[in-house]
């Protein structure tokens, strides 16, 4: 719940200060994908799992939600997927991996190499999220998933700056 820290104007000596309240048990996850093919726009698809500190409730994204998000930019894209995870645990897992097998007609996934954050356009998407929401004070959970909405949405409606964050990693992107 504590807001990402930004910076503002103020009158020189008098910084000001934005006071949080609140038990800070909640999270919010965002798992997310940026997708390019020559051509077309790019696009950003991404699911949200909110965390309410419950007992008994998961903490992060299980690996059903990432098959489920492949899915879901599979059919809206309506192409065949060149998917590439970077080095989190459960993108290794082995559930993904012969999801991936079923699925190879349509779906290849590379391995990014380790630390290299780079290399990842999503980066770049997160970046811009969190500078998006710097100094957003959140009232509780439900709030901040709102504004977390709100300015992704504003990201993926406006495809000059998910192109940006592929620019940001010096990578790009040739047809076959």
């Amino acid at each position: 719940m504590r807001p990402p820290k930004g910076r503002t104007w103020a009158p020189r000596g008098a910084r000001p200060v934005v006071r949080v309240r609140g038990r800070g048990n909640g999270r919010v996850n965002i798992a997310g994908a940026v997708c390019y093919r020559p051509g077309n726009r790019p696009h950003f698809f991404y699911r949200l799992h909110v965390y309410h500190g419950r007992r008994g409730e998961p903490k992060t994204f299980a690996w059903h939600e990432y098959r489920d998000l492949i899915i879901a930019a599979h059919q809206q894209l309506g192409a065949p997927l060149v998917w590439c995870w970077d080095n989190l645990n459960v993108h290794l897992a082995k559930e993904l991996a012969a999801f991936a097998e079923e699925h190879a007609d349509w779906l290849r996934i590379f391995q990014m190499p380790s630390y290299a954050p780079e290399l990842n356009p999503a980066e770049g998407v997160w970046s811009l999220l969190k500078r998006a929401i710097a100094n957003f004070v959140a009232t509780d959970l439900s709030g901040l998933v709102r504004i977390v909405k709100r300015k992704l949405k504003k990201i993926q409606f406006r495809p000059h700056l998910i192109d940006g964050c592929l620019a940001g990693t010096g990578l790009i992107i040739e047809p076959w």
